[in-house]
């Protein structure tokens, strides 16, 4: 039940990232709700890992923007070389 929250976070999160970082992406709004998925798993994994959530805590929803807006970055860096 835990990734179920974390997907539908990642889903939102995904969303405000593309509202933060506007611009054309090469695959489309549904890729950024992917990466906003992932970036919500990476923000909740890191955050797990630094300690700042314990074994029952997911990422908050800043934590999930966060991520998102990062793996959104990393992503238009990769598909800008293409």
């Amino acid at each position: 039940m835990e990734l179920m929250g974390w997907i539908f976070i990642g889903l939102l999160a995904g969303a405000v990232a593309r509202l933060i970082m506007p611009g054309r992406d090469p695959d489309g709004c549904i890729v950024t709700m992917l990466l906003g998925i992932a970036g919500a798993l990476l923000a909740g994994y890191v955050g797990r890992l630094a300690g700042f959530y314990g074994p029952d805590e997911s990422a908050g929803f800043i934590a999930a923007i966060v991520g998102s807006v990062v793996i959104l970055a990393v992503y238009r860096l990769f598909a800008a070389r293409r």
